[in-house]
């Protein structure tokens, strides 16, 4: 049987993979996405590797949704490191750029669900496709799950931040 995916299919999902990985590090050591550590500069451009090897990729033969949720991560990571330099927003920056990167890793994950139920296991995928109800299902999970660490992660860095100037 041949390999269901192409060279670069393979090539963009070992960058992907490598970027989630690198993504849940940063979350779970520094509970945030954060530029300034070696590792946030990894996620931040295996994301980018992952988003234009994307570009190659295209299963209806032109620009797709995979590719819009892309140019969003893009303009995404863009939001998240200007934020700081723009000024008049005050205190509401760190929560803007907390968002943002988060959104990023959000992103990452939407066409990667989609294909993974789509395509395993090989011999008999476990959904027709993304409008499939286990698709629709796992993605609105990941929704969830995306909203409440977004929220959690806002109120830790609030706490943090106000323990800081109290002391």
């Amino acid at each position: 049987m041949p390999h269901p995916i192409s060279e670069l299919g393979f090539l963009h999902t070992a960058v992907s993979v490598a970027a989630a990985l690198a993504g849940f590090y940063n979350l779970f050591r520094y509970r945030r996405f954060t530029v300034s550590e070696h590792s946030g500069k990894v996620y931040l451009a295996l994301l980018v590797a992952s988003v234009l090897s994307s570009f190659g990729l295209s299963s209806t033969g032109g620009f797709n949704i995979g590719h819009a949720l892309g140019i969003l991560a893009l303009l995404a990571i863009g939001g998240a490191m200007l934020a700081p330099k723009i000024g008049g927003i005050g205190r509401a920056t760190k929560y803007i750029s907390m968002f943002l990167f988060n959104l990023t890793f959000f992103l990452l994950f939407v066409p990667g669900i989609n294909e993974t139920l789509t395509r395993l296991p090989v011999s008999s995928p476990l959904a027709a496709g993304p409008e499939s109800p286990l698709v629709r299902g796992v993605l609105a999970g990941w929704l969830v799950v995306f909203l409440v660490g977004t929220a959690l992660q806002g109120l830790w860095l609030y706490f943090k931040t106000r323990r800081s100037a109290i002391a």
